[in-house]
């Protein structure tokens, strides 16, 4: 191993460390772990995976982090609804949680994009984009999902400023605004519902013929909700904050701040490829104990949860590594 793996194997993404020298770290690392061997591997070093790392990491947990430093609301620049952390920005409360995980000599983070996992006689086998290869006892998922952005000009730089997901996370800064919903039938439906209570100015973007049905159509119709049947084709905005809807027949309408129900994946297939079960969302299928229907492999986060929110991911994390240590402590006692 050389200096460079091992400060990848060390580094964090925002921290700064100091590195001895190669032979003297390379002694601390093999005097701290058995080579490559882990207890638990995460996959992903988001706030569901750091708030499993230090549940595990207080256990004394054998713990490797693995993460590529990408988390899906990095272009966001503030988090909300999170006690204590309430309007920090996602790499302030990131940041925060990594120093304190680094606390716990039996974590470990990793530089990497995980491309490959197998099921072995002990365990798991991981495999980065670096080639390095490690090894587990059990596995977590923690990889989050990755969005798919819709073919309108502009959406991408807006979304997670002023084009959003959820009215918890955003809606009370986006209150009073002229909004637009860009979504149809039942999810459209819902999302009104909810930003009604922040906003009176709502027009609900079908793009295309309205799918509701005719209860749900005569509440629109009562609540003063207007409906646009016509596609969107351009978001202008200015550093991404929305300003106006450019429609397919070219006209416009101005707006400033629009709700999105856009289509996602998960941003790993490990969990497929191991054979764990996906849920019709497209969600890692878990269980209440975050336990997903193969043996020894957890999920938690946003890959496995429609409540996108960092409380949730936090929340999801802590939960499971309880679960994981208790199922170690259990095989192991």
């Amino acid at each position: 191993m050389t200096r460079r793996d091992v400060h990848k194997l060390l580094g964090v993404s925002g921290l700064a460390l100091t590195l001895p020298g190669p032979l003297s770290l390379f002694a601390q690392y093999n005097n701290k772990m058995d080579k490559n061997e882990f207890d638990v591997i995460i996959i992903g070093g988001s706030y569901a995976g750091l708030s499993a790392a230090l549940t595990l990491g207080r256990s004394l947990r054998k713990t490797l982090v693995i993460d590529s430093g990408k988390p899906c609301n990095r272009q966001t620049p503030h988090s909300h609804n999170f006690l204590t952390q309430d309007g920090n920005s996602p790499q302030q409360i990131s940041d925060l949680a990594k120093e304190q995980v680094l606390k716990y000599d039996r974590v470990k983070f990793y530089d990497g994009l995980a491309i490959n996992g197998k099921r072995t006689s002990e365990g798991f086998e991981i495999t980065t984009s670096h080639k390095d290869t490690f090894t587990a006892k059990k596995l977590v998922f923690a990889a989050g999902i990755k969005d798919i952005m819709p073919n309108i000009k502009g959406f991408s730089e807006c979304w997670g400023i002023s084009v959003v997901h959820c009215p918890y996370c955003h809606g009370y800064e986006i209150r009073n605004k002229k909004t637009a919903i860009l979504a149809n039938g039942e999810r459209a439906f819902h999302i009104t519902q909810l930003v009604k209570n922040l906003t009176d100015d709502i027009t609900i973007i079908t793009a295309g013929k309205p799918d509701f049905n005719t209860e749900q159509m005569s509440k629109l119709q009562r609540n003063q909700i207007s409906i646009i049947e016509k596609e969107v084709m351009e978001i202008k905005h200015e550093n991404g904050q929305l300003k106006t809807l450019i429609f397919n027949d070219g006209s416009k309408e101005d707006f400033e701040a629009a709700y999105a129900a856009i289509p996602f994946e998960q941003n790993t297939t490990i969990p497929q490829e191991l054979g764990c079960n996906i849920t019709e969302n497209g969600y890692i299928e878990v269980n209440p104990m975050y336990k997903t229907t193969q043996a020894g492999i957890f999920a938690c986060g946003d890959a496995s949860s429609m409540f996108r929110s960092v409380a949730t991911a936090v929340y999801g994390g802590n939960v499971t590594g309880a679960m994981l240590n208790n199922e170690l402590t259990e095989e192991s006692f």
